[in-house]
């Protein structure tokens, strides 16, 4: 591989997307289950630390974006265009997967407080938006050689 701008550009784009994702996340994430524990106060009930497992869902994504990364930048047998669009494409993947993450742990979060039951239904439904980013980042892998 030549090593071009774009070539150092992408794997560095790839990671700030994951990142950005998880970040995002994170905004939408912590007030609902800060939100959530609120409500459990006002009606005088436990707040379930357990939440903190809902708040915290998206920190695999920038783990993600940083195993595509340091693929994609040591990948021999792609150009910089490839290695381009593929950091583009994969952390924009990811991105979005820790969004999709971050509304479904919203709302699991202040389910789980108003009701204290399906912990385990709302961690398969989160685990579905994972699994979009763990593909984003496997066939980048597999592509990436």
């Amino acid at each position: 591989m030549g090593v071009g701008l774009l070539g150092l550009f992408g794997p560095i784009v790839c990671f700030g997307l994951s990142t950005l994702g998880a970040i995002i996340a994170m905004i939408i994430n912590g007030p609902a289950v800060i939100g959530s524990w609120k409500k459990c106060y006002l009606q005088k009930k436990p707040a379930p630390f357990i939440l903190v497992i809902f708040a915290s869902t998206c920190l695999s994504n920038p783990i993600y974006g940083f195993i595509t990364m340091t693929a994609l930048a040591e990948s021999v047998i792609l150009n910089d265009i490839q290695v381009f669009s593929m950091g583009l494409i994969a952390g924009s993947a990811i991105c979005i997967s820790a969004f999709i993450q971050s509304i479904c742990s919203a709302s699991a979060a202040e389910a789980y407080a108003e009701t204290g039951q399906g912990f385990g239904n709302f961690l398969m439904v989160i685990g579905v938006a994972e699994t979009l980013g763990l593909f984003a980042m496997v066939f980048t892998l597999l592509f990436a050689g």
